[in-house]
């Protein structure tokens, strides 16, 4: 499992598919979100602005990410 230090309160599920380099830049994180299969705590998502809080846990096309 990966892990991700926040250094906020929180982060958007967009700002975070950006930080861990899924995409190169914040325009293609609209595209990524249609054609990715992403979970937060086992629930199916697809909202850029999602927010991500310390103990989420996400799954990314089969890659499970831990936010700390």
């Amino acid at each position: 499992m990966n892990e991700f230090k926040l250094k906020k309160p929180y982060l958007t599920l967009g700002q975070f598919i950006k930080a861990v380099n899924l995409v190169s830049s914040g325009g293609m994180v609209k595209a990524f979100l249609i054609t990715a299969n992403i979970t937060v705590n086992k629930e199916k998502v697809n909202q850029r602005g999602k927010k991500l809080y310390k103990g989420d846990l996400l799954t990314i096309d089969g890659t499970n990410y831990q936010i700390t």
